[in-house]
Parts: structure tokens; sequence; C-alpha cells
């Protein structure tokens, strides 16, 4: 059983821990970190998605945007997710939420707990449906986004790669 909890400063130590393994595995992009694997100070990067959880302090640029730890029952991160209030042309293909799971944590169903948690929090603040964009090979991903009720809706291509836009509606996920 995994709780999301937003970023905070006591999170650092564990928050590096996380990121780090995503590197020492050769992955360098975390799906869902607002750029957390982009950025080397965590203050800064705190500060951002703080900021952009808040019409008023939102970085012109992104949109409203909810971000999340994945802690399990040890109090270890096992993953990040985010939840995009709307869409801009920018995310019009990826989604309204991406998400992680550390390496070493994977295939424990943590993905499927973590979209479950972020469609109900989509409900809460009245959101209808989600959107979410996957790379065809992703099939762990793919899975994820069926299980919690993803109906196949159109294909695009991103960096020469198929991928393909799943539709959640809030109403019908598990």
């Amino acid at each position: 059983m995994i709780t999301l909890r937003r970023p905070i400063k006591e999170y650092e130590e564990e928050a590096r821990a996380f990121k780090q393994e995503f590197f020492d595995k050769g992955e360098t992009t975390i799906n869902g970190s607002e750029l957390f694997d982009h950025m080397d100070s965590y203050d800064e990067w705190l500060k951002s998605v703080t900021d952009n959880t808040s019409p008023d302090t939102v970085n012109p640029s992104w949109v409203v945007t909810d971000t999340y730890f994945a802690f399990d029952d040890k109090e270890r991160i096992v993953g990040i997710i985010d939840l995009r209030h709307e869409l801009n042309d920018f995310l019009k293909d990826f989604g309204n939420s991406g998400y992680s799971v550390r390496p070493s944590e994977r295939r424990k169903g943590y993905a499927t707990q973590m979209l479950g948690r972020i469609i109900r929090r989509a409900g809460e603040i009245g959101m209808e449906r989600l959107q979410l964009g996957v790379e065809r090979t992703n099939e762990p991903s793919v899975k994820t986004i069926t299980k919690n009720g993803g109906i196949y809706e159109r294909s695009f291509l991103f960096e020469g790669e198929e991928a393909d836009v799943y539709l959640i509606d809030i109403g019908k996920s598990e």
C-alpha cells in the first residue's frame, strides 16, 4: 500500500536517492517529476513544484500541476506522479499525468496504485476525464492505464516512436 505526499524539504535525502537510482540504471528521464531529473538543486525544484500548484504562481509556460511522491509502508519513495489540471498545446499528446516507479520497485503494482489515487484526486478537483499518452513499447505503462479504465483514443509519433493516447472517464476508473 502506498501513500501520495507532496514534496517537502524533509524528503530531500530520500528524493535524491530515488533520483540517483534512475541515473545509476542509465535512465535519464523521470516521467511525472516536473523536471526533477534535470535540476541539481532540490530547493529550486521544490519551489517550482510548489509554485505550480496554484494559478496565481504557476510558471507561465506550465499548467497548474500537483506533484506527489509515492511512499511505501517503509517510508521509502517508490514513485513520483503528477496531475496536470488542464492541457496546453505542448501537453495535448502527453496528457494530464506522468509517472515513474523507482527501477528496483517495478512490477509490484505501485504504478497502478499511484494512477488510481491520481484519478480519485482528479475527481475531487472536478475533472471529468484524464488523458494519458504512452509510448506503445512501454507495455507495463499501457497495462497500468488499461487497469485503471483507460480506453485507446488515438496514436501519435513521439521522437520517432509510435505512442498512444488513452482516456479515462473519472467515474469509470477502479
